[in-house]
Parts: C-alpha cells; sequence; structure tokens
C-alpha cells in the first residue's frame, strides 16, 4: 500500500514493519513524532521515558533481553544519552537496538546546531542517513538487520526537513521476529576495565567489517550522468543537489554516513573533473575526503551554518538563482510568544517588575526571554537552571540569593532539574526555584510525563507529586500559587527571596490549549475609560493591540484569564458575561 508519510510516521512504520517490541523515548523536535506515531500499533510497547539517558538505558535493556528495540531524540537529547549509548557500542547487543536523532538545522527549535554524526563517529556506532519518507522506512528496517549482523547499535539520523516534510511510502507487513534467548555472559556486557579492553579490539574489527559493506551495499549509489560535475552527499542535501543541478552533475549518495567508504568515493572522485561535497553543517564527508589526498569543493564554498536549499545549491554551483516572485508589500515579522492565557505570563511578568536575576531553562516558558517581558537572564539547557542558579549564587553571595531565581517546567525538572535541586538542598544554597506547572509538557506538543499520572498510551498511572518531592529530597519552604493571582505570585517571591534557606515556588496552572480546560468569556476594552497608557501591552498577550489609540482585546483569541484585568489602574478592561 502506498501512502504520503512524513518522515517520522515512516521511521515508525518501520519500526513496526521490523517487528520493533519496545520504544522509549523523550519528546524533542523534530523527533517526537516518532513515538507518537508507532505508540499508535498495539504489537508494540512505547513509552515516554523522563529523559534520553533513561530512555537509552530502557531500550539497551529491552535489547539484551532479546527484544528489537529503539529510542528517538533530538540532537541536544544524544548528548544527554552519550553515557549508556558509548557504552552499548562496546557491549554490542543481542537483538536489533536502532537510536533515532534527529538534527535541526537552521535551529528551528533548538538551542545550538550540533551535528550528530560527530556522535555516531566518536562512539564508533554505524549512522545511516535517509533523505525522504520512503528510505525513512527502508532505513530503519535495515538498521535492525544490520545491528543484529555487526552486534551493535546502529543511529538512524535525520533533520527537520526529513522528519517534518511528505513523501510517497510503500509500506509492507510487519515481520515478527520473536524474542531471542537471553544467555549470562558478563565478558560481553559488564564493562569493567578488564572486560572493556577486550571489547575496544572487538569494535574497531567490527568498525573495518561494517567499512567493507559500506563500500558495496545497496544504500551508497552512484548515478552517473557526466564527468564534468561530481556531487559527494546524503540525506536531504541529495535531494537539494538534484533539484538544482538535476543531469548536469554525478552523485554519489551515500546511506551511510559512519562508517564513510574509502574505495567507492576514489573511484567516484576518478571520474569527474570537478568534486563538489555538499552537507549541511560540519564538514564531515569533506575532512573525509581530504583525508583520502582527494581534493573536493567544500566548506570552502558552502556554509557552515544553517540550512539548505535547492536555490543556495543552483546559486553557490551554477551561479544562477530559479525566478521568483515576491509581494509588493512587506509582511511583518511575527515573533514566536506565549499564548494567549499562557499561565507563565503573570509570573514572567511579576518577575520583570521585580527586577530580579531569572536563569532560564528549556520549554515554551524559554519565551519570556523575548519582548516585552524581557525576563530571562539566560538559558544553557535541559535542567541547568537550578544548577546554574546555584553557581551564580555561590559566586556572587548572598546579595545575589535575595534578587534571583530559576524557572523551570514540570516535565523539565523531572528531565533533569531533580538532581540540580538536590545540589541545592545539599549544599545549602538559599536559592528560589519556580516549577512552571502547566500539567503537560507544552514546548513539543503536549506529550505526557511523570508528572500528569498519564501514559503515553493513554493508561492512567502514578503521578509524581511535585511537592511531595521536593520535600523528600531536604527543601522544607515548598509552596503553590495560582500564576493568574499576579498579588499572590508576587507575595510568594518577595517572602522566599527573603528567608536564608532554599525554597520552591509551584506555579500551577494548566496550559490553556489543553482540550479539558475551558476558556472563560473573553474581556473587552472600556473605550471611554481607557487613557493609552499602555500598560496592558506590557504583558505580551497576542490577544491585546491598540486600535485608535486605545485598548483593543480580540475577543476570538482571549481565554478570559484576567491578567490585565489586574494591570489596569482605571478598570478599562471588563470581565465578560458567563454563559
Amino acid at each position: 500500500m502506498k501512502q504520503l508519510l512524513l518522515g517520522n510516521q515512516a521511521v515508525a512504520r518501520g519500526l513496526y514493519e521490523a517487528g520493533v517490541r519496545i520504544v522509549s523515548s523523550y519528546p524533542g523536535t523534530p523527533s517526537t513524532e516518532i513515538t507518537e506515531a508507532v505508540a499508535k500499533y498495539e504489537e508494540v510497547y512505547a513509552e515516554w521515558a523522563p529523559n534520553e539517558k533513561v530512555a537509552a538505558e530502557v531500550a539497551i535493556g529491552a535489547s539484551f533481553g532479546g527484544a528489537r528495540a529503539f529510542c528517538g531524540m533530538k540532537h541536544v537529547g544524544l548528548n544527554v544519552a552519550a553515557d549508556p549509548i558509548f557504552t552499548a557500542s562496546y557491549t554490542g547487543v543481542n537483538a536489533g537496538l536502532v537510536i533515532g536523532v534527529a538534527d535541526d538545522p537552521g535551529m528551528h527549535s533548538s538551542q545550538n546546531e550540533q551535528d550528530s554524526r560527530n556522535h555516531a563517529i566518536a562512539s564508533k556506532i554505524m549512522m545511516l542517513e535517509p533523505s525522504d519518507s520512503a528510505e525513512c522506512l527502508q532505513f530503519a528496517k535495515l538498521a535492525f538487520d544490520l545491528s543484529e549482523r555487526f552486534n551493535t547499535p546502529v543511529m538512524l539520523r535525520l533533520n527537520t526537513r526529513v522528519a517534518h516534510s511528505c513523501s510517497i511510502v510503500e509500506t509492507g507487513e510487519r515481520v515478527d521476529s520473536g524474542l531471542r534467548d537471553y544467555e549470562k555472559s558478563a565478558t560481553e556486557r559488564v564493562m569493567v576495565p578488564a572486560f572493556a579492553r577486550a571489547k575496544h579490539v572487538v569494535v574497531e574489527q567490527r568498525q573495518l567489517d561494517e567499512l567493507a559493506y559500506a563500500e558495496n551495499c545497496d544504500i551508497n549509489t552512484v548515478e552517473f550522468n557526466t564527468d564534468e560535475i561530481g556531487v559527494i552527499t546524503a540525506g536531504p542535501s541529495y535531494c537539494y543537489a538534484k533539484e538544482a543541478l538535476g543531469g548536469g552533475a554525478s552523485y554519489l549518495k551515500l546511506g551511510i554516513v559512519n562508517p564513510l567508504p574509502v574505495e567507492l568515493i576514489k573511484d567516484f572522485a576518478s571520474r569527474v573533473k570537478k568534486l563538489y561535497v555538499i552537507e549541511e553543517l560540519d564538514p564531515v564527508i569533506e575532512r573525509h575526503c581530504r583525508a583520502l589526498g582527494i581534493e573536493v569543493i567544500g566548506k570552502d564554498l558552502f556554509p557552515l551554518c544553517g540550512e539548505f536549499s535547492q536555490g543556495l545549491v543552483r546559486k553557490l554551483v551554477l551561479g544562477t538563482q530559479p525566478e521568483t516572485a515576491a509581494l509588493d508589500n512587506n509582511i511583518p515579522m511575527r515573533p514566536p510568544a506565549m499564548c494567549s492565557g499562557c499561565p507563565h505570563r503573570g509570573v514572567f511578568y511579576t518577575l520583570k517588575k521585580l527586577k530580579l536575576t531569572v536563569a532560564g531553562d528549556i520549554g515554551c516558558y524559554t519565551l519570556g526571554s523575548a519582548a516585552p517581558l524581557n525576563a530571562i537572564d539566560w538559558c544553557v539547557c535541559m535542567g541547568a537552571s537550578i544548577s546554574s542558579l546555584h553557581g551564580f549564587n555561590k559566586a556572587r553571595g548572598e546579595q545575589s540569593e535575595n534578587q534571583s531565581v530559576a524557572v523551570i517546567g514540570d516535565s523539565t525538572f523531572i528531565h533533569s532539574g531533580v538532581t540540580s535541586l538536590i545540589n541545592i538542598a545539599y549544599n545549602r544554597s538559599a536559592s528560589v526555584s519556580i516549577i512552571l506547572d502547566n500539567s503537560i509538557t507544552g514546548m513539543t506538543g503536549h506529550q505526557q510525563n511523570p508528572t500528569t499520572g498519564v501514559t503515553l498510551k493513554g493508561d492512567v498511572t502514578a503521578a509524581v507529586s511535585l511537592e511531595k518531592l521536593c520535600e523528600s529530597i531536604g527543601i522544607k519552604r515548598v509552596r503553590v500559587v495560582d500564576p493568574y493571582d499576579l498579588a499572590a505570585v508576587e507575595t510568594a517571591l518577595r517572602e522566599e527571596l527573603a528567608v536564608d534557606e532554599p525554597s520552591v515556588i509551584i506555579s500551577r496552572r494548566p496550559c490553556v490549549l489543553l482540550r479539558h480546560v475551558k476558556a472563560k468569556p473573553p474581556v473587552k476594552v472600556s473605550a471611554e475609560k481607557c487613557k493609552s497608557c499602555k500598560v496592558c501591552m506590557s504583558i505580551g498577550c497576542p490577544s491585546i493591540s491598540m486600535r485608535d489609540g486605545k485598548a483593543h482585546i480580540d475577543s476570538t483569541l482571549c481565554v478570559g484569564c484576567g491578567v490585565c484585568t489586574q494591570l489596569c489602574r482605571f478598570d478599562a478592561i471588563e470581565k465578560g458575561a458567563e454563559d
């Protein structure tokens, strides 16, 4: 059957057809839909883990137990999972084990532009890279066969464009490979130095075996059209090059990006007069070619930063650009913003009002850094807000502790904020941490997490109590506030900043986009009372604008949260009538 599928959906279909039994992931754009899609198959056990390291360890354990297993993550999540994955390269597998990682060239939703091929090289793990949805399905299935053939985890690298683009896929039937027998073997899986030294030798030989495979496999292909221009490429860059250059170039398309072939590349290079390497982000293929003594045109022409396109390839290689049409009027930019009624808005407004230093974290609440709130001072990675605040306060002393806070979401707190808070409690830092609990993992599209009481499959389960968790690790001062109540938020902040011990404020209100959250009637502005002071504009609510010199509230966007009514000193913003 032929279907039009997202790359992520095609990977999920490939997992299903390959007979995968266990999937454990942590949501991260652009990888999230892989796990959401595979969870719909009853034959597959799928879960959201607290973080990527846990997800990888679950998948590794399932592989040891004889079940084909998968874990998915975005590129920065691979950093979190690197510890077990690097060692799994030594232990090998029992049943097939595939690690899916989605890079984000252009940083559409990420804090850096990391190239995950470097992780594959460093961990000595084979990596496949599809260029469209059909290959997503094909390579996902192949990855399990290669994992079992070479006794290794295999990485499947996507990026935003492949993960979130649709193309035609031909689906097949599920082939259940069964549950393999488990045999105890400390020398294979207990990586103490005596055993690990021997396994390193095995890993190096495995890489040579994989290289021999890469020289002649079906997914490293040559398309010879001309000897004038040759292109070595992989993934979506192949699609860009093919559309831009067509039959005017010959192509070596690499489906395996680690290990990279040697003889295949040398042979292709010898057949063309001018050779380009077209790859997004780091010059991984280019460095390999230059190490082989092959002269190529790579990052001396193509950019190191950002996402490529067909137009970019055509412009840089041929010096021409396709004809395009543009609108006569400039379209104003629409920067990302917190939704109307977002429960985080009141917290950030109050933080700015009190002129506090704010350590931020990864989530939709990172938008608290944007104008007009401008509340966040820094944001590094998942879970770093609490631990970096601790370091900041230890460096700057008591005065800093009274003027600084950390903000972190509920899912992010479970992901890697708990250990940071343990550090604060253990090392006696009088720091204030705010957990922004909106009852869901909001940034990646409303995935469940251990605080929600619902699993990925929709089953009711135990819910972590943030209050009890904080108290159990030694935080004596834990209080809950409603972020829609600005006075209560300000009181809580002033009181907790004044005490000489660590404290946690839980800002609790569900995300307004959750299905069970019922919006209140929209508020409206009385033009007669409005003094055009624009104080209501200071919270950056998308529902509020100025029209004819007066504040105006869009009733189609407003959810009646009432935060703006608390700002107006002239009672110009009136609550709507209940139905």
